[in-house]
């Protein structure tokens, strides 16, 4: 059945302003049934968690229902998600509890392909540790992150190894459970960056050889909030830094002080928002998110190849790398022009993009790319359409048109 791109915009409020968004890899917008419950929590009775009183019930049953729906979602369980502000925040956490017990000649491998989220804080707890930092190279020319050269990366004193699943620079969706296969070999723990990949299409923690997956709610239709998931046995052998009097339990341990329950409520609006992308999708909610999200990658795939096809035959664009395997975003320059100068011409025009390094900073570092202003980024979601891929298209011939820019 074909992709019902009518019904699934009429979910998205912000859509009626008239703005093309191709800026999801930023953050989406937000579906109808996000906003209309987080206002619902909003206006009823809700109290701190407590168990003696129906308003601190109801808090405790907000906080389970987003877990069991991130679970859902991730193939995870309930007890392994941990819920935070953000992707980054929580992988601070994370690897501040980790670092703690790394010693001098202990190795974390990251990877130049990755958002800086999955980089910064891994290299800030190993230098605070006096561990080593091994760098996994992408391919300059393709964007690939070669999965042999962890063979050589990963060794015995090797603890931790951070990977993308999807990059959102440039879209690489790299060899994972490969990866992860290495760096289970030598008993090295697998932190996944999700942030891109997961509102992309169907997730499974297991899959993925995954020990931790980060994601963040914005990047796929729900409020600004993030999870953390692993198996809970896992958050059970860490000792995360916390208040005295606040939960031991796991995975409460990892989540510091009193959370917005109006937002987790909209986190569970946002995973059944997700689950009902295919109609006519059976079974659980589990069943019925990868139904959805395989039926919107299709999709989205299509809008992507449309895309690349229209800027390869464009002369003044360069697009930067061409992975087999890739999430629906591009980044590009227009020849002569900064993209910054890009952003603002298509942003008069109505077209929201992103400009600059999207904190893929080692990514623009190696390109060379990041001193003079990074690139412009297309990122397609599942309310996008093949007219507002034209449109966009025909937008930069008129850019290009207007500035008189040369052809490279």
């Amino acid at each position: 059945m074909a992709f019902d791109i009518a019904r699934t915009r009429a979910a998205y409020p912000a859509l009626t302003e008239g703005f093309v968004h191709f800026d999801g890899a930023g953050g989406t917008q937000t579906a109808a049934g996000v906003i209309d419950a987080v206002t619902d929590v909003m206006r009823a009775a809700v109290g701190n968690r407590s168990a003696a009183f129906a308003p601190g019930r109801r808090s405790l049953e907000v906080v389970a229902a987003a877990r069991q729906a991130v679970a859902d979602l991730l193939g995870a369980e309930p007890d392994g998600v941990v819920l935070g502000p953000s992707a980054t925040a929580l992988t601070y956490t994370l690897a501040r509890t980790l670092g703690a017990g790394w010693r001098p000649g202990d190795e974390v491998v990251v990877s130049r392909l990755d958002h800086d989220a999955n980089v910064r804080p891994w290299v800030q707890a190993a230098e605070a540790a006096g561990a080593t930092v091994r760098w996994a190279e992408f391919d300059r020319h393709t964007g690939e992150l070669p999965t042999g050269q962890y063979t050589d990366l990963v060794g015995e004193r090797t603890r931790l190894v951070a990977v993308t699943a999807g990059s959102n620079a440039i879209g690489t969706v790299p060899d994972v459970p490969a990866i992860a296969k290495i760096a289970h070999s030598v008993g090295a723990l697998v932190c996944v960056d999700g942030v891109h990949s997961v509102p992309h299409g169907p997730t499974d923690l297991a899959s993925l050889g995954a020990d931790v997956l980060v994601t963040s709610a914005y990047k796929w239709s729900g409020p600004h909030l993030a999870a953390m998931v692993a198996d809970p046995a896992r958050w059970a052998a860490l000792r995360p830094a916390k208040l005295v009097p606040s939960s031991d339990a796991v995975p409460d341990r990892f989540e510091y002080g009193t959370p917005s329950f109006a937002l987790l409520a909209g986190v569970t609006a946002a995973v059944d928002h997700l689950a009902g992308l295919d109609p006519d999708a059976a079974g659980d909610r589990r069943a019925r998110l990868r139904a959805g999200l395989a039926a919107a990658q299709a999709h989205e795939e299509a809008l992507l190849d449309r895309l690349l096809a229209g800027l390869a035959a464009r002369p003044a664009i360069t697009v930067y790398g061409s992975p087999a395997r890739r999430c629906p975003t591009v980044s590009f320059r227009v020849a002569g022009m900064s993209p910054t100068a890009t952003q603002q011409a298509l942003g008069d025009a109505g077209f929201c993009l992103s400009s600059g390094d999207y904190y893929a900073y080692e990514y623009f570092q190696t390109m060379g790319l990041r001193d003079s202003g990074g690139a412009v980024r297309a990122s397609i979601y599942h309310y996008n359409t093949a007219d507002e891929v034209d449109r966009l298209l025909a937008e930069l011939d008129a850019v290009v048109d207007r500035t008189g820019t040369m052809a490279r």
